[in-house]
């Protein structure tokens, strides 16, 4: 056949790296087959046909004067022109020979289906869409759900004419590709079932950082047309690549979505339709874990081969489907990402100095912070109500939406996740996003000026009023090395992709804590003796476990993926995780903790740190935090997580702590080092023995300065007396530098001096210690002094 070429068990749309007459989706398709990835089989036209096809109905000359001297930042003249140019191509005939090879195409591809007429995805494909430079996502149509001779002509017919679709035309205009050397193939796939199964996207980078250590894999039940268009909240998992490719179970993180929509086709209607989901399918992930990870695999390989192909990393943006009859799991395209690979390393970090009225939450895409007039638009043909520079609120997004994005200064969605058309977009125009902002477009007041912050984690907030804020930009090769070790404190997995591309030597404390109060959320002890909970305690236990029969995996898999994905994101660097040091007035506020808790009159002197650790009364409790840290490890495959002991007052009781651990499983084995927190005068005094037991100290600068001085730092009368640069808290510091390094251990740093007292900072430094990890927004200016003094010291 001269203008269709078929593949067998592939249907990758096309990814032109390398121009040529024929692109088509077949030609990548052939290439991915030998890799063991599963897709769709199908036929493509070439993009000859395309053109074979404008030459037989005279339509080149009619397409070149339509498109001279168009404006594309006209949208009334860009609408009219698009309009006539797709209604040339859809009033135009097939050339007898074309038609022929398509429906020939078509029978051939419902035989080997033993179906009569095989339903059918129409996908298109353009030359110069997919470039590792320019996505031109969204700018062409795909068909679902195609059936029959005639039905399946007209729509490749409607997939060639929207090769003229106004944000086609515009993103060339404004991408700087010339409309008449643009063709385009038309793919045909089997249809993949998955209205009655999932779908989503992949990326092999996370999506809003660039970090490359990852695969992002997001799910959602029925069609992808609800992920693509951002309608529903999609399920999200995090896979770690390199632990993946070294054979580990390295799913390191998840997260259940809403899903609040399920699209499947109504055979009764003939037609697509939305259906909510039912409730019961909301609570479950639409991947199993083994699916996630073979999605993983399948990315990893895909990367692979077009790196290689191009001769450089090349990031992927995949789509796949699971099909519900039979529960196979097809990738159905994949094309370079365009944002994040094409960016030069610089990090900007912006900080907002003050914070006001919230008006709405979402999901936080890029790390930037706006500010403008808010418009609230309920379509695009509102565009002429939108200035330069507003901020643009609506209920979702499509490439419609477009030539308005491009003039936001930022971007607030009611619904959609983080692979949705909101996103994407917003990404590649490099402007803040709140996306999923449940009720924006009435919370939000029209016309009032408001502040988008994505700079604060996970969580994007829309405050009221124009907030001051600031920016920092600085390439990484132009900080200073040091010789001491420069880490970053760390609180909560959502801020951990972010700050693990500062140029850092790792994580120098890890807060279980923080984990424990937004991920897990429930007392340990609630879970271990779930059978002894008054009833009332019970249902609400159950309402967070309700996927856990067994209530004690629930705490060691969510607390390992709060854990797991820090350790993945700062892979391979150190990550020094300090067990739980909640006091017990703040495991009373976990739920189910008040049972447990004993009330204490000053719970910052009680039980807390390691004397709970291998107490009757908590044992059990430090069992799971002991079995999260072996599944981060030994499954995960991260050895790169390290481990640290808070509050230990003496070495008998760091003995304890230590024999507690290996009965749970935790040794020091395969280059896990085991730190104690130095934050008691005793730690200080007795640092030799507390370094035959331990592999090294971290100063915990807050409590040891509470501690040395006597002091609360919590009361309003002596908080003015509390300042870690006394001359007591420094020569406890010096002293422990000198015990430790005599025995061969090392120090570091983790409380909050080094970042609030530069220098503080530079008297460490002076003193020969080992570490200093820091606040991130207090890096970059501690680096430079720490360099200035290892300079003044000789040891620059």
């Amino acid at each position: 056949m001269r203008w269709i070429r078929f593949f067998h068990e592939v249907g990758l749309e096309d990814v032109p790296l390398v121009g040529g007459k024929n692109a088509s989706l077949g030609e990548m398709l052939r290439e991915l087959s030998p890799l063991g990835v599963k897709v769709p089989g199908g036929f493509a036209t070439t993009s000859e046909a395309y053109r074979y096809f404008l030459e037989a109905n005279g339509l080149k000359e009619a397409v070149a004067k339509e498109l001279k001297d168009l404006d594309p930042d006209n949208p009334t003249l860009l609408a009219q022109a698009s309009r006539r140019l797709r209604n040339l191509i859809l009033k135009g005939t097939y050339p007898p020979d074309l038609e022929e090879e398509i429906r020939l195409a078509y029978r051939r591809l419902s035989e080997e289906a033993g179906e009569e007429a095989l339903p059918v995805a129409v996908r298109s494909s353009a030359t110069a869409e997919d470039l590792p430079t320019a996505s031109f996502a969204g700018q062409q149509e795909s068909y679902l759900h195609v059936q029959g001779e005639e039905d399946l002509l007209l729509h490749v017919k409607r997939a060639m004419a929207s090769l003229f679709t106004a944000r086609a035309i515009s993103y060339r205009a404004h991408m700087g590709f010339d409309h008449l050397k643009v063709a385009l193939s038309v793919g045909v796939q089997r249809m993949v079932r998955a209205d009655t199964g999932a779908s989503g996207v992949i990326f092999t980078l996370d999506p809003d950082t660039g970090h490359r250590g990852f695969v992002y894999i997001t799910a959602i039940y029925g069609l992808g047309e609800n992920i693509v268009q951002g309608r529903v909240g999609p399920d999200a998992y995090y896979v770690h690549k390199e632990a993946r490719k070294a054979g580990y179970r390295a799913l390191v993180h998840k997260k259940l979505g809403p899903k609040e929509l399920t699209l499947a086709f109504d055979p009764r209607e003939g037609r697509l339709r939305n259906r909510p989901t039912p409730p019961y399918l909301r609570k479950q992930f639409a991947l199993s874990d083994d699916e996630a990870l073979l999605l993983a695999d399948w990315s990893i390989r895909i990367e692979a081969h077009y790196s290689q192909k191009r001769g450089a990393p090349t990031p992927m943006d995949i789509e796949w489907a699971k099909d519900g009859p039979t529960g196979e799991l097809f990738i159905l395209q994949a094309r370079p990402e365009t944002v994040h690979s094409q960016k030069a390393p610089v990090l900007r970090l912006y900080r907002l100095r003050e914070r006001g009225e919230v008006l709405a939450e979402g999901l936080a895409v890029g790390e930037a912070i706006a500010a403008g007039r808010a418009r609230v638009l309920r379509d695009p043909k509102e565009m002429d109500r939108f200035q330069e520079g507003e901020v643009l609120v609506t209920e979702t997004t499509n490439p419609d939406w477009e030539p308005i994005m491009k003039r936001a200064s930022a971007i607030v969605t009611e619904r959609g996740g983080r692979t949705s058309h909101a996103a994407i977009v917003a990404r590649e125009l490099g402007v803040p996003a709140v996306v999923g902002a449940v009720g924006a477009t009435r919370l939000i007041p029209e016309g009032e000026t408001v502040t988008v912050s994505c700079a604060e984690g996970e969580v994007g907030r829309v405050y009221r009023g124009a907030l001051p804020f600031e920016v920092e930009e600085v390439r990484p090769e132009t900080l200073p090395r040091t010789r001491t070790r420069i880490m970053v404190n760390v609180g909560t997995p959502e801020e951990a992709l972010r700050v693990s591309l500062l140029p850092t030597d790792g994580v120098g404390l890890l807060r279980m804590e923080f984990v424990f109060a937004s991920h897990v959320r429930i007392h340990p002890l609630a879970l271990t003796r779930f059978e002894t909970l008054p009833k009332e305690v019970q249902r609400q236990v159950e309402e967070l476990t309700e996927a856990y029969p067994d209530k004690k995996a629930y705490f060691v898999d969510t607390l390992a993926q709060g854990i797991g994905l820090i350790a993945a994101a700062f892979y391979p660097r150190p990550v020094l995780l300090r067990f739980s040091d909640f006091k017990t007035n703040e495991y009373a506020r976990l739920l189910g903790g008040h049972l447990f808790e004993p009330k204490e009159e000053n719970p910052m002197l009680g039980w807390r740190g390691a004397s709970r650790y291998y107490h009757p009364d908590y044992k059990e409790g430090f069992a799971l935090e002991v079995a999260a840290v072996r599944k981060v490890r030994e499954e995960m495959g991260l050895k790169n997580l390290m481990v640290m002991v808070p509050f230990c007052r003496t070495p008998e009781e760091g003995a304890k702590v230590l024999e507690a651990m290996a009965e749970g499983g935790l040794r020091r084995e395969e280059g896990l080092e085991v730190y104690v927190m130095a934050e008691i005068p005793s730690n200080i005094l007795e640092a030799e023995a507390f370094a035959e037991l331990f592999d090294g100290f971290s100063i915990g600068s807050n409590d040891l300065t509470q501690l040395a001085l006597g002091l609360d730092r919590d009361s309003e009368r002596v908080a003015a007396l509390f300042d870690e640069r006394r001359p007591t808290v420094q020569a406890l510091s010096a002293m422990l530098i000198e015990k430790a390094h005599a025995k061969g251990k090392k120090v570091g740093i983790c409380g909050q001096a080094p970042s609030d007292y530069p220098e503080f900072a530079a008297f460490l430094v002076e003193r020969g210690i080992d570490s200093l990890s820091l606040n991130p927004d207090a890096l970059l200016r501690t680096v430079r002094k720490v360099a200035e003094v290892e300079r003044a010291l000789g040891l620059g």
